[in-house]
């Protein structure tokens, strides 16, 4: 029966994958190239936000915006104007954004803000016109900026990294019916080719206001608004110098003071440490790091899981986050494989097999562009030893290198090794290292009509060599109002990534994805609709390829006008519990019995409000089986911002799970209330606190930063964590941080 099931998947997906193959030649043409001309000149321009100074009156704008939401085929109702500017040391941007009114939507004045909760300009630069990588740069109304680094061709929501932070400014100037900013981005901020002429360019606004979307170079709606395969050009008059990147020290000082009430053991350390960055050519960047201290990294959400794995959460340290992509992308989109995961470095499991921090010693990151075609990442680190815990000393490294093909694909090897370094009792002898090597070839077509990933991996342990294989075919076909996605995966059950996120071995998956979006008549209300229907199995190579999991989500989904979104979704499951499993986690529960399958059905309904209203909200519900037993959810977020000052928001997620006798039930709640003050444009005070009966924890954590100069920062950062059962202390911190980036 598994094997018939088997064969009709397999001619499913195998049929879905011709069909889209034979569509090929049918790709999407972009149509006209926009260009704008950047003019070079020596005047003195007064960063002020207002464009007063003559050269602005000389320079070419780029006008016309096409709109992308409501509808991607008329110009935008509201003008938007873009002139760029440039000397020897510094691209300068010139902004006129009309509106209706003054009444202009921001949540905040903190920097990195949401683009879709912000009004803005956002300029993308591809520097390297290789339709892959990118810089971003985005202003609000108020002056508030951001700064993205764009991955993999700016095709997936994970492609856009906001942690990212280099040093630039910006003004701005609020009018009755539009506002005007200029930016000033320093040449030593951005990699470029020495005596380049051109950049691929595109500016785009979200004008949350009028809830209209619109971009410079058309983009389809189907599409992301950020994707480098729909870009104009940006002219040079004269050919740009070097990217003369300025060698910088950052070092830190940290005062700390904590507590853990468990072992009863308070301790006060001053810490001190520091990183360095160094320019290697046009294109490399050389990072340093000795005794790196994370404690002002905001802190991860919590979430309730309900599932047998792992969850994949994002880096937020600032040494790994430049060219992040050349570690990270490898492998698995799906992540059901990944070699590479650099939150595994500085994090190790205990002899109780908690989660604690790993001190880093030090380490070193090469990474960037070697010319026009290839791309270099290497990454070591050191960490330290802590005995007590049964934890070794490892060298973490990585070796990468990318080979761009075409317009915008591009073939790239990799090898992790984690090895330990000297002898202990506590490590066997097939711990002592962790090796994986493979090759990826990501394919991305010059409309992005087309893209996919296929990959092969190999981990290598001591006495461990033999198969060990993970690999992926994915295909993705975006035209016409059409998405086709189809997805196969292997993991072998010796596969092994030290470093890497592999949430679960001996798998092979297919997966089928088909969207399709309709557009009503009347668009006064609703924008238009989408269908989707979602197919997903997972068979057990080592039981005979027995089928252990499918998932089947039908949803549609609903865009209204004002930007608001309501999606109903169908969902049938069946999982095959090899091992017994408690989805409650409740301490001494009698779990759900293993070697057996479970077919439930559910539905979900979610509302998201329209973002332009100063009282924001999100409700969500689920209701149906669960496993043998059954599941209710609810939950939401709703937040109300003082603007441009202060947002206040408090989300709220409840399941019941009723399993019956003699399994545990459970009322599990997860809140998280969370404050954001911004006293001006470079003092910031957040609180969180969350809390979670699940991980029987309260935890509070709150953090004030005032960025006293360029990319310097002083934090104070207090936690404070209690058991749930009886309220009673559990951790405390409190620690002054002070870090300042110097050029030399």
């Amino acid at each position: 029966m598994n094997k018939m099931y088997l064969k009709k998947q397999l001619y499913f997906s195998f049929l879905l994958f011709t069909i889209l193959c034979g569509t090929f030649n049918s790709l999407f043409a972009q149509g006209e190239l926009r260009s704008l001309k950047a003019k070079y000149s020596t005047n003195e321009i007064k960063l002020d936000g207002i464009l007063d100074e003559s050269i602005w009156l000389e320079a070419e704008k780029a006008t016309d915006f096409w709109q992308f939401f409501p509808k991607d085929s008329v110009k935008a109702t509201y003008p938007t104007e873009v002139q760029v500017v440039y000397n020897e040391e510094t691209l300068y941007i010139g902004i006129r954004a009309e509106a209706p009114s003054n009444n202009f939507v921001v949540a905040s004045l903190k920097r990195d803000f949401s683009g879709t909760r912000n009004d803005n300009v956002t300029l993308i630069f591809d520097t390297f016109n290789d339709g892959t990588n990118a810089f971003a740069f985005g202003v609000t109304p108020y002056g508030v900026r951001r700064e993205i680094l764009i991955s993999s061709g700016g095709d997936t929501r994970d492609s856009y990294n906001v942690t990212w932070d280099v040093k630039w400014k910006a003004e701005s100037k609020i009018h009755d019916n539009y506002y005007t900013v200029e930016m000033a981005i320093p040449f030593t901020s951005i990699k470029f080719k020495e005596g380049a002429t051109k950049w691929r360019f595109r500016p785009y606004r979200w004008s949350i206001q009028t809830n209209e979307q619109s971009t410079w170079a058309r983009v389809p709606q189907t599409q992301l608004l950020g994707s480098l395969a729909f870009m104009g050009e940006l002219i040079f008059e004269r050919p740009l110098g070097k990217s003369r990147t300025p060698f910088a020290v950052i070092p830190y000082v940290n005062t700390l003071a904590q507590r853990d009430f468990e072992q009863d053991n308070p301790e006060f350390d001053f810490l001190a440490g520091g990183d360095a960055k160094m320019a290697i050519g046009d294109g490399m960047n050389l990072d340093l790091t000795l005794n790196p201290d994370f404690s002002n990294v905001e802190v991860d959400d919590i979430f309730t899981n309900l599932t047998r794995f792992e969850l994949r959460l994002p880096e937020r340290r600032q040494f790994f986050i430049d060219n992040s992509d050349l570690f990270g992308s490898f492998g698995n989109f799906f992540n059901e494989a990944r070699p590479f995961f650099s939150r595994r470095i500085g994090l190790a499991r205990d002899t109780a097999n908690n989660l604690i921090q790993n001190r880093i010693i030090g380490g070193a990151r090469l990474s960037g562009k070697l010319n026009e075609n290839w791309r270099l990442g290497f990454l070591n680190i050191q960490t330290a030893a802590d005995t007590p815990n049964e934890i070794a000393s490892n060298n973490n490294m990585m070796l990468a290198l990318q080979r761009k093909i075409a317009s915008r694909s591009n073939i790239g090897v990799f090898m992790v090794n984690r090895q330990t370094f000297g002898d202990y009792d506590f490590v066997e002898t097939n711990q002592k290292y962790n090796r994986v090597i493979g090759a990826d070839y990501n394919l991305a077509s010059k409309d992005n009509v087309w893209s996919g990933r296929f990959y092969v991996h190999k981990s290598l342990n001591p006495d461990d060599t033999k198969g060990n294989y993970s690999a992926q075919a994915i295909a993705t076909y975006n035209k016409n109002d059409w998405i086709f996605i189809t997805d196969w995966v292997y993991v072998d059950n010796d596969f092994q990534a030290d470093l890497g996120f592999v949430p679960r071995t001996d798998i092979f998956k297919m997966g089928n994805f088909a969207q399709r979006f309709f557009y009503p008549k009347n668009r006064t209300i609703v924008n238009r609709y989408n269908a989707q229907l979602l197919f997903i199995n997972y068979f057990r190579p080592t039981l005979d390829f027995k089928l252990s999991d499918y998932f089947l989500r039908a949803t549609w989904e609903t865009e209204f006008k004002n930007q608001a979104q309501l999606t109903a979704n169908y969902i049938n499951q069946y999982i095959f519990l090899t091992a017994e499993f408690d989805p409650t986690r409740t301490d001494g529960g009698v779990p759900l019995a293993g070697d057996k399958g479970y077919t439930f059905n559910q539905a979900n309904l979610e509302y998201t409000s329209n973002n332009t209203n100063l009282l924001t909200y999100t409700i969500n519900t689920t209701l149906g089986e669960f496993f043998n037993g059954n599941r209710y959810s609810v939950g939401g977020t709703i937040a109300y911002r003082v603007q441009p000052w202060a947002q206040f928001s408090l989300a709220l997620n409840y399941d019941g799970i009723r399993l019956p006798d003699p399994h545990p039930s459970a009322d599990l709640w997860l809140v998280t209330p969370r404050f954001d003050i911004t006293f001006s444009r470079s003092v910031f005070w957040t609180t969180l606190i969350q809390y979670s009966n699940q991980r029987k924890n309260l935890g509070i954590n709150s953090r004030l930063q005032w960025r006293f100069a360029p990319l310097s920062d002083l934090y104070l950062v207090y936690n404070d964590n209690y058991y749930t059962t009886d309220f009673a202390p559990r951790f405390r911190s409190i620690n002054l941080k002070v870090s300042y980036w110097l050029n030399l």
